[in-house]
This record gives structure tokens, sequence and C-alpha cells, in this order.
């Protein structure tokens, strides 16, 4: 999501005006002027960068060109939209000469290429929580977690297209080695050398050029189905899944499908721009790289031993107590009891024409686009469940700006970002999205810890290992201008790329609702994805339905202004003893944690002192008590996931992550343990 700032009304104290070189101040300016794609003369050194289009996606350009043309490090939290380029060469101005010298070190990680590419990894936080999705280890669960999409393309020249398409991928995989990963069975990532036979993505052909219309439908519908249902799964192989069927009259169908492990939304707009230019032209030579995923990952490994770093998690963990629950959304169904295998899907879009006075209207108020939709989805859910105060997860394009090449990367950059929402009663939707931009403002200068992480802490206190928050919030709004351009709309021997002619579908483990947010060719597109064995279809075509017409009312100045309509109520219904809402709701009960019946103690026999002994030496601490829960002595989800697999390997037995959740103690394993070797 991309909307890191406050509103205009600066929430945060910005620096001072102190007497700043002309020389700094202008060579800002010439950064945003490259930008923002406008002529010097019009980016005035009072103007915030907010006023004149800015916003965050932008902003991680803005920093990467910073640092390549003065030398200056900046984290993403110190580049705020709504600072001026004077204010922002003040800030660059007093840092420097605080720390003695002409640059600033925001983030002290030095980022550099690995010794050994083929080297393991380890996995970021959020590639941590899809791969232990994939594992049937929580609730809502898929054996794969990817996006798929297909496209339009029209004057194909069908001769060509498969082997320069083919071409193209091996050229990319090669510039891009996150293309060539593998996830191994400890949880951790390798890229493959470029001689091994498995490196390369390899395309698929289906010719439909003389099939009738009838078996057209059918085999899209088969393939679409296919690749939806049956992600690429980079612990099996290959995370990337390309086809391309052809069709009569010079047509076809461009069909791929991403694992969530290796490609996030930023990089899905680099892989399309590098790989339709690497199509059109054999000779097309990309500008080379310095580093690779692999080198950001484990530079990030450093960063738990910075102060900033433990300056952001105990700003998370001094607020985590009063965090309130995601919305009692109404349910048909227990998110713990479904075994969903499709995302639902709504879509609409908002023309050109009225999302460009809506994004101008976003300027007039000082909030960025992605604020007032933040702001539009919290009413919906607000109405949807009957309460104004909920927790709700939101995902961010969070690509520390460790070196110049950091934006020019294909990975699993992002990360998650839990935003607590409070509304009033009767606001105007002017001020509920000045107080998103507020709120998301101030919880992301403090980026360094991810939403991941503080789930992972929500959860111990909550005694719970249920998703903590499973309605997610995600835009990648002004992307294609932090790339500095479009997809293109020709691609050589691919012809057009008709990019509105598009079926897509997600899998996203751990989220029952995701609303996602993005541009394509002008258009504003809104997409409901969501498990829909848990929600009666009514529920969500209304929520839908109020996204869309709050959205549509933005686009008059009078819709900033109207008084918004909100429940009455601003908490979600009180649990009762066991932890259950009333009325079927979706909301975070406590975990039965403990075997039952399970006495305290040392482990009484040699199965729970070998459990006890892999626990100790995975947790790097004694486990002398059989019932302790292995969450709250330090395990994560991916150290459980990693705990089973070396029980299985050692031959001490075989137990599935969901049902070690059942009972996470040494004791309770045990238990499972002996039930899966009866069994």
């Amino acid at each position: 999501m991309n909307s890191p700032s406050a509103s205009g009304t600066t929430p945060v104290a910005a620096p001072a005006a102190t007497a700043v070189p002309h020389e700094l101040v202008d060579a800002i300016r010439e950064v945003w002027a490259s930008v923002l794609d406008r002529d010097l003369a019009s980016v005035p050194a009072e103007a915030s960068f907010l006023s004149m289009g800015g916003d965050s996606v932008l902003t991680v350009r803005m920093a990467a060109m910073l640092r390549k043309r003065l030398g200056v490090v900046l984290a993403l939290a110190d580049v705020r939209v709504e600072y001026s380029a004077a204010q922002l060469a003040s800030f660059i101005h007093e840092r420097g000469t605080v720390a003695g010298a002409g640059t600033l070190q925001a983030l002290p990680l030095d980022l550099k290429r690995r010794e050994e590419p083929d080297e393991p990894f380890p996995l970021l936080p959020l590639q941590q929580g899809y791969f232990v999705g994939q594992q049937d280890a929580w609730e809502l669960s898929y054996r794969s977690a990817h996006h798929y999409v297909d496209i339009g393309l029209l004057d194909i020249d069908a001769d060509e297209a498969p082997e320069a398409l083919q071409d193209a991928l091996e050229r990319l995989a090669e510039h891009q080695a996150v293309l060539r990963a593998r996830i191994l069975p400890d949880g951790r990532q390798r890229i493959l050398p470029l001689d091994d036979p498995e490196a390369m993505p390899k395309l698929r052909v289906t010719d439909l050029r003389e099939a009738d219309e009838t078996a057209l439908a059918e085999q899209l519908a088969s393939i679409r189905h296919e690749m939806s249902t049956e992600g690429p799964d980079p612990s099996q192989g290959c995370g990337l899944d390309m086809r391309l069927t052809l069709l009569p009259g010079d047509r076809a169908r461009l069909h791929s499908s991403t694992s969530l492990l290796i490609i996030d939304g930023w990089s899905s707009g680099v892989f399309y721009r590098d790989l339709f230019a690497l199509v059109s032209d054999y000779n097309a030579v990309l500008a080379p790289l310095d580093i690779d995923f692999g080198d950001y990952a484990t530079t990030l490994r450093e960063l738990p031993g910075t102060e900033q770093w433990r300056q952001d998690r105990d700003w998370w963990w001094n607020r985590l107590d009063g965090f309130p629950l995601p919305p009692a959304l109404p349910l048909v169904a227990d998110p713990a009891e479904v075994r969903p295998t499709l995302m639902g899907t709504r879509q609409a879009v908002l023309d050109p024409k009225r999302w460009s006075a809506l994004r101008s209207l976003c300027t007039q108020h000082g909030v960025t686009p992605s604020a007032a939709m933040f702001a539009a989805f919290s009413v919906a859910v607000a109405r949807a469940c009957g309460h104004r105060r909920f927790l709700l997860n939101t995902l961010q394009l969070n690509r520390l700006p460790l070196h110049p090449d950091v934006p020019r990367l294909v990975g699993a950059f992002s990360s998650t970002l839990l935003l607590p929402v409070e509304l009033p009663e009767a606001p105007a939707f002017a001020d509920l999205a000045a107080q998103a931009q507020r709120d998301i403002g101030d919880s992301l200068a403090h980026n360094l810890i991810t939403g991941v992480e503080v789930s992972r802490e929500l959860g111990r206190r909550r005694g719970t290992h249920r998703p903590v928050a499973p309605v997610v919030f995600q835009s990648t709004l002004g992307v294609d201008a932090a790339l500095g351009s479009e997809v293109p709309q020709e691609a050589g021997p691919l012809g057009t790329i008709d990019l509105l002619s598009h079926h897509q579908q997600l899998r996203t483990p751990q989220v029952a609702l995701e609303v996602r947010l993005f541009e394509l060719r002008g258009e504003l597109v809104v997409v409901f994805s969501l498990v829909e064995e848990l929600f009666e279809d009514e529920d969500v075509d209304r929520m839908f339905a109020n996204v869309m017409s709050t959205v549509e009312s933005l686009v008059e100045a009078d819709g900033w202004s109207a008084r918004v309509e909100l429940p009455e109520a601003f908490d979600a219904p009180v649990a009762d003893a066991d932890g259950a809402v009333p009325g079927a709701r979706l909301s975070v009960p406590a975990a039965n944690t403990g075997a039952v019946g399970a006495e305290p103690g040392a482990p009484r026999d040699e199965l729970e002192r070998s459990i006890a002994a892999q626990w100790a030496e995975l947790l790097d601490r004694p486990v002398d008590e059989r019932t302790a829960d292995f969450f709250v002595l330090g395990g994560d989800s991916l150290l459980a996931v990693r705990m089973l697999g070396s029980l299985a390997r050692a031959g001490i037995g075989r137990v599935t992550p969901r049902r070690f959740l059942e009972q996470p103690t040494v004791a309770g394993l045990a238990d499972a343990v002996r039930e899966a070797s009866e069994g």
C-alpha cells in the first residue's frame, strides 16, 4: 500500500527551515522533477511532494535516486510525502552535520554481494508466512500461495511468439536471479545456478487456432481452473508458470501464475516490463544489476542488531495490548473448519476520467489515493460488522533503500502492517481520509518491524494460533509512476497487449477477505478476493457495493464533505468465557493450549524427552516443562514447521502442523505422535 505519510496538516514535526546550502535544495528538486516527470521550474522548494502528485510508492524511487546522485542513504520513514524539498534538504543537512560527514546513514546496514551466490539464505517474514501457509499449518491454508492472471493479445505472430517468449524468459531468469529460486524444506531459499537443468522457467503453448467457440471456451476455462487452483510452488519446482494459448484470428492469451514466495506486487510490474522489452527485441540488453534478492535478504539478517530495529520493536510492543480484534464480520462457517481451494472474486472499475478527478481531489485534501481508499474500505467494513473499532491488515511495498538497484529487483520484498481502526460516529469523509493518512504514516515510520512479526507477538499475548488480522487492504496505486512507465502496449511478436481484457485469481493463506486496488491503462480497478465458504453472498455483495458507492462519491467535491453514516456501536461484541464471539463472527478466540489432562512437570518418558531435546536445540533454551507452550517458549510458525520436519527425519514421528497446533506442548506433541503411529 502506498501511503506512509501524514495528511496535509503534518502530524509529525517537520524539519526546521535552517540554513541549508542552495545546491542541496536544488539537487533534491532535480530528483523530484525526474521522479514526477516535471520541469524543474514547476518544482518549488516549498511545495510538498504530495501536493505535486507524489506518494509513498514514488518515494521508493526518489530515495534510490537521492542515494545514487547525492550519496545520501535515507530510511523510507524519513522521506515523508508531506515534506517539501526545502524541508527534506534541511533534514539531510542536519543529519549530515551531526554525523560530521556530508552524508547520513539512516540504516547501518552494508548491502553487498554474497561471496557464495549458490548458498541458502533466509526467507523474509512474509515469505515465511506464505511458506507456512502451504504446509496445511494454519487455518485458511492452500497448497500454493500464488496470483494467477491471463491477458489478451491481438495481432500476434504465432510463428515467432513462442520462441521469442521462451528466449525472453530465459534471459530474464539470468538477469533476475530470484526467478531461479527454490525453497528448501528447512524454510530457507537458494538460487539455482544457470547451468542447473531445472533453473529456467519453461513456457507451455496450447494451439487452439482451429478450435470452434465451444472448444475454445472449455479449454480456456480448464487452463484457468488448473492454474488458479494448482499454482507454482518453489519448494517443488519453478515459482513461475507461464503459458501461451494461440487463438483464431491472430489472437492469443498469455497466462501467468506467480508464487507469492518470489514475486510481489511491485516486482510484477518490473517483471512484465522487462519481459516484454526482451520479447520485443532479441538484441535488447537490460541494465545490469549489481545485487540480487539474496543479497538483500541476507543483509536484513543484521537488522535486529541495530538500534533502529529495537526502537521500532518497542514502539509496536508498547501498543499491542490495546489492539482491537479484527472486524466481527458475519460468518456461515468456522475458518478453522473450511478447506478452500480457490478464493472468490468481485471486481469493478472506475473509468480514467472519474479516477483522474478523484486523484485530483485527493491532492486537494492532502491525502494519497491509497489513504482515501483505505478510509473507504474501513467504512464498508464497519457497516458490515456493525462496529467502528477493529484491526485491519495491510500489504506494504516495503523495499528498504539499501542500494540504488533495490527498486529494479524482482523479489518478495513486501511486508504486512497491522492497523487499528477507530472511526468516529458521524465524520466527514475528508476527516476519515486525513486520519487514515496520519495513522498509516505513524505506523510506517516504524516499518523495520513487519506485520508478520507483530502478528506473532500479538498471538502470543492473546494465547491464540489463529490469524489475528485476516481482513486485508492492498494498494499498488502509483507503481507505474514509480517504475517510470506502464506495461507497454506493443511487444513485438506478441502483438498488442490488451491489459483491459484480463482475468485473475488470488490465493493468500490466512486471509478471509482482501481488497486490492491497482491501475490498468488509466482505470482504477477494485477487487475483492475472499474465502467464499465463510460468507453469505449477499453480505459480500453488499460490502463490495458499499466500497464502490463511496469511491464513486469521491469523484465529486461534495462527497468529501458529506457526513458518513456509521454504526452506533464502537467495539465488537464481547467474547464469552470460551473465547467465542456471539453470532458466528470473524474474531480471534483464545487458543486451547496445553495437552488435555496433562499434568505439569518434567518430560516423563523417552518420547517426551526426545521432543524436549529437539525443542531445546531449536529454541536455544532449556525445555524442562512438559506443558510449556512451544510459542510461549519463543517458537514461531516457521520454527514449528522446521521442528516437525526434524522430528520426522529423526524417526521420532510424523505429525501434521495442524494437529500440532491443537496442543503445542511437549506432552501434546507426544500424544499426537502416539496417535499417528497407532493410526
